[in-house]
Formats: C-alpha cells, structure tokens, sequence
C-alpha cells in the first residue's frame, strides 16, 4: 500500500505533472526527491521523460534531464524521448536533448525504427535537420562535395568521415528495409523528402524480400514506388530530377507506373510512363538545410543556453532578444548574438537564401547576410556542469538506517528490465520479425475494440483503394494528390504482438 510520501505516488504525480506540463509541481517533487527523475510507470511502459517529450513540454525536460534522468532511457518499446519527440514534431523538444547529447542512432525494438524514421513518417522537417546537425559541418554546402572527392589528410579526411556517417544514417534501414526517404515519399511530404535527397539519402534504395511490412507494395520497392503510392507529384518529379528511374521492377513485377495505376492516382501517368517526355524541373536546395546548426549547437553544448561572459563591464546586449549578452558572432557580418537566439534561429529558418549567400545558408536577422557558421566570443566562459545523481533509492530508503552501512550503488549496478535485445533489420526471420506500419500508419488506433486477427482477408484488401479514392475531397489540388485514409491496424503491416505492445505504451502517453 502506497501513500503521499511513498516512491510509487511521488513516481505517479511526477509523472502526471510530466503529462500536463506542470512546472511547478514537478520542481516542487524533484526538489524533495531528484531521484524520482529516474521514475517509470508500472512495467516500464514509459519515463516521465518519455511523457513530458510527447507533450512537448520542453522545460520539464530540462528540468528532468537536469536531475539525472537518462536521456537515453527507453520505454518498453525500446524507444527513446527523442523517437517521442520527432514523432509528434517537438522540434524544441529535440534541440534540449541534443544539447543533453542524446544517441540519434538508437533504434526501438519492435522494427528498428530511428528518430529520423519517427520524423520522415510524420513530416517534420524542422526535427529531421535537428537529429542529423552532428553529422553536417558548417562549411559552404557546395564545397562539401569537392572536399569528399579530394584525398589528402586534416580536414579533408575529416569531412569525408562525417560525410560517411552521415550517409549510412540517412541510409539507415528499419524493418524490411524501409528507409526514411520511403516514409516521406510514401505520405507526400515533400519538405521532407528534398531535404532527405540533399543529406544524401539513397533514391534507388530498394526494400528486403522478406518483411511484412511490403505486401502492399512489393519487396524491391524504391522511393519512387512509394512516392506513386501515396500520390503527390512533386514527391515524383523532385525524385525523378534527383536520379530515379521509372523502369524499375519491384519483385512482383511492377513498375512505379503499375504502382499508381493499382491505387489510382491516374495524374501520375504522364509522368511515370516509361515512354514519358515530360519535363522534369530542377529543384534548388531545401529551405531547411541550416548549415550553421553544428557550430552553435556545439557552442551551446559548451557554454549553455545562459550566455555568461567573465567581465560585467561594456557588455552589448543581443539585438534580437535585449535580454542576454552576446555570446557568439556570425562569420561574414560579425554581428553578436546570444547563443539561444542563434540556436533559435538555425533551428526555424526556413527562407531561402540563394540570393542572399551559398545553398544552405540563413539569413542574419541584422543584414540579412547569408550566416554559414557561428563563431563564440572571447569573452564567454563554460558552463559549470551539474554532477549526475547516482542515487538509485528514495531519500527516505536511504535515511533508513538498515542502509548506512551498505556501500553506495552505483549506476552500473542497476538492475535491467527484461527487454528484446536490439538486432539489425537484415537478421530478423521472416517468420518472427515484427512488420513496419506503412500507407501513414504510425500508431495502432483500434481504440474501440480487438485488433483484427492476424489472418488474411482478401475481400477487404480488394475495397481498399476505392475506400482511399472516396475519401479525397473534390476541391482537392491534383498537385498533392489525395493521401491514404488513416484506418486501423491491418494484419497486412502488423503483427498482432508488435501491435499491441506499442499500443501499451502509446495509449498511456495519450491517456
């Protein structure tokens, strides 16, 4: 039996005040106990960290994160509060916990999805430039490709290194092979899939031959025969001026021309027709490659988000926000910023900048001058790191006085949950391995009842497409297309355990 004073009711109020973004009694509970940072629902279902990134409350995370909670820490689906956070768009979210240095390549448990799968699938942009910020240095982004060919040592060897890594993250297969280009294309974001294309994303990237998440399309499947599935033509067209082809062959058989015409989006045609002279436009750069992310978010990471300097005396105070002193200055312009402004502002622009300085550049807020990379003053000092909390008890455990004599435990010693150890995508059998949601399903939503059963039902996957055909309205621009209705769950992509443990985690978070 627990009381007001127990762990496991303090663990549920921080965990509602998490939830409905409470500040202030989550302070109030965190000073009287910072270990119930570390709290997780009954089961492990998820963290209070895991809530307060779902809700996109980003001072409770700082706040969590400041009192030792793992940044890393996953839930029972073996995800992470930064798969939470890109899944529902909390791009403010994901900076806080880039800046606690969370590890982007950490994939859940149930389909190796990343953030960057969680993000593509959902169209936020803004979050997928923030998981791949460590991956880009703030170079001009036309000479990124020149110094990858160059051989030598010092910089260039640098650069083709980061370039590498950020290739086979980009690059990165989830279950049956689906990268984070196939989630964009196949859901129309077009945002998300030029900016994909100019990380380096792999256009002919084709799906497994085993995986039931590609039993709609077929394994073998590439971007573009995702893109003509969901049916918007700038999604084509960006991917066809990008280098796809339009004759290849999925392993059943099928064209990107067959794909669209089995889910009747007849405006693709004239496009994808192997015989097709239309003319392909050519796409500039993304609005959202912010080349100068890497260098303030390292300078944020070093000196903190409260722009301290060592001398009180002749301080300028920023221009954007006249609150906090300047902290960094932009190369080029030399104006002086406070490191949160320019943080802010490499996070949101979304201009485009080809008039004003190289591809990839935001223009400064003063001048308007095309900013590539953040330099930090001399002036500023380091942040003064908080010492982790080690405690793995509640204080009134350790005040008992069974305790005293027992050595400390330490972080290493902490007892696991028993969880499904995380394997790559190319050694799951066919058989056990868990199916990857497509056709824009993210989430289990049979809310009201079972899921179906795990048995093929061959009537209704022949009423699928003219289901999805009525539910686009009439006004609807044939440029986008119409998108796939959100249903629920089929045995086609999921798997009936897959399905319901993620729906455990979800349904708490949505509660």
């Amino acid at each position: 039996m627990g009381n007001s004073f127990g762990c496991s009711a303090s663990g549920e109020r921080l965990v509602s005040a998490a939830r409905d973004g409470d500040l202030v009694e989550a302070k109030m509970l965190l000073q009287f106990n910072p270990c119930l940072a570390k709290y997780s629902t009954f089961g492990g279902l998820n963290s209070p960290l895991h809530f307060a990134a779902s809700k996109g409350h980003n001072e409770i995370v700082a706040l969590l994160l400041e009192n030792g909670a793992d940044v890393n820490l996953r839930n029972y689906c073996g995800q992470t509060a930064l798969m939470q956070a890109c899944r529902y768009g909390h791009w403010e979210v994901v900076q806080t916990l880039l800046l606690f240095r969370c590890n982007v390549m950490k994939a859940d448990y149930l389909s190796g999805r990343t953030a960057l799968h969680f993000a593509a699938a959902n169209g936020h942009a803004r979050c997928i430039r923030l998981v791949v910020a460590d991956f880009i240095p703030s170079a001009p982004y036309e000479a990124l490709p020149a110094s990858m060919d160059a051989e030598g040592t010092g910089s260039n060897t640098k650069s083709k290194h980061g370039q590498s890594g950020l290739s086979k993250f980009v690059n990165k297969t989830a279950d049956a092979g689906i990268t984070a280009l196939h989630l964009a294309a196949l859901d129309g974001y077009f945002d998300c899939v030029q900016l994909l294309l100019d990380l380096n994303a792999n256009v002919s990237a084709a799906t497994f031959h085993y995986g039931t998440s590609t039993d709609l399309i077929g394994a073998g499947s590439t971007p573009l025969h995702y893109a003509a599935c969901g049916g918007n033509l700038k999604c084509c067209q960006i991917l066809l001026a990008r280098g796809a082809s339009r004759m290849t062959l999925n392993c059943n058989g099928l064209l990107p021309l067959d794909v669209a015409r089995m889910w009747g989006r007849h405006w693709l045609e004239p496009l994808l027709a192997p015989s097709s002279d239309a003319i392909i436009s050519t796409f500039p750069s993304s609005n959202y490659l912010s080349l100068p992310l890497m260098s303030v978010l390292n300078i944020a990471r070093e000196c903190g988000l409260q722009s301290t300097t060592t001398s009180s005396n002749e301080i300028d105070v920023c221009a954007v926000c006249l609150e906090r002193p300047c902290s960094v200055a932009a190369e080029g312009c030399k104006h002086e910023l406070c490191v949160r402004c320019a943080l802010y502002l490499c996070s949101t622009s979304n201009v485009s900048s080809e008039m004003l300085g190289p591809p990839g550049s935001i223009p400064c807020p003063l001048c308007r001058h095309g900013i590539v990379s953040f330099i930090k003053l001399p002036g500023s000092r380091a942040k003064e790191n908080k010492l982790p909390v080690t405690l793995s008890l509640c204080t009134p455990c350790m005040l008992h006085p069974r305790y005293l004599d027992r050595p400390p435990i330490s972080r290493a010693s902490e007892i696991r949950r028993n969880r499904v150890a995380s394997v790559p995508s190319e050694m799951l059998c066919p058989v056990t391995c868990t199916p990857f949601p497509s056709v824009a399903l993210p989430l289990c939503t049979c809310n009201d009842g079972p899921c179906p059963s795990f048995e093929p039902q061959e009537a209704e996957t022949q009423d699928e497409s003219p289901r999805h055909s009525q539910a686009s309205t009439m006004d609807q621009d044939k440029t986008e297309g119409p998108r796939p209705e959100k249903t629920t769950c089929s045995s086609m992509f999921w798997g009936r355990r897959s399905c319901s443990r993620e729906h455990q985690c979800n349904s708490e978070i949505n509660a």
